[in-house]
């Protein structure tokens, strides 16, 4: 059985949102919240980021901590498995720091399917509210369960794509190595430097109802819900 640890990516600034990651949902953390929830799996979690504020929040074996300026969460992910802590790992999820109602079975999904994709994420019902929103990022697929596009100005059509990631050790290593091109900077969207560099993305449908934290209205929505 091969070994998978899963990395949660949290980078203090935030264009939209200041010190995001420290924002607190129902009195707690979003990043503490996000940690707890991806501890209910059976892999090892560490938070990734570059901020002292929220390395203190968590014991120091599970936190990874570093300045790098990098461009997104994948970036820094395949910084930090440079570290001989991340030696034993051979798969990693990336759950982004803004998802703090990812469940097990969403980690576990992604889980399944690397191995078959180098590179594997999730998708689900897209919401007629959100459909026109920029900060939902929309996702077309292909017929066999693969990724055609992600974007954030699509309108109309697509699935809803979700802030989780899988990725062989071999993928995430080779990742800093691609080209950035003008539609990942125009997008602000990590995984289209995948399709860009002719990777196969694969993706899943799950049922999801959660909230993501990309901007302040949406920790004001999270915490009008019942806890």
């Amino acid at each position: 059985m091969t070994s998978c640890a899963i990395l949660i990516p949290a980078r203090y600034e935030s264009k939209r949102f200041p010190g995001k990651p420290l924002c607190k949902l129902h009195g707690k953390e979003m990043i503490r919240k996000v940690f707890i929830a991806a501890s209910q799996s059976d892999h090892d979690v560490f938070v990734l980021t570059d901020d002292k504020r929220i390395a203190d929040l968590f014991d120091p074996s599970v936190v990874f901590m570093e300045t790098a300026d990098y461009e997104n969460g994948t970036e820094r992910c395949a910084g930090a498995i440079k570290d001989k802590r991340f030696d034993k790992y051979d798969n990693f999820i990336n759950v982004q720091g803004d998802m703090p109602d990812v469940r097990v079975d969403m980690i576990e999904d992604c889980l399944d399917w690397i191995g078959i994709d180098p590179v594997h994420t999730l998708f689900t019902d897209m919401p007629e509210e959100l459909c026109d929103d920029p900060n939902t990022v929309k996702l077309v697929i292909s017929n066999l369960d693969s990724a055609m596009w992600f974007g954030r100005g699509i309108t109309g059509y697509g699935e809803r794509h979700l802030g989780v990631y899988g990725y062989t050790r071999e993928a995430l290593e080779k990742y800093p190595s691609l080209k950035v091109t003008k539609e990942e900077q125009i997008e602000q969207l990590e995984q289209l430097r995948w399709l860009k560099s002719d990777w196969t993305v694969g993706c899943s449908y799950v049922e999801y109802d959660g909230i993501e934290i990309n901007e302040p209205l949406d920790a004001v929505k999270y915490n009008l819900r019942p806890k």
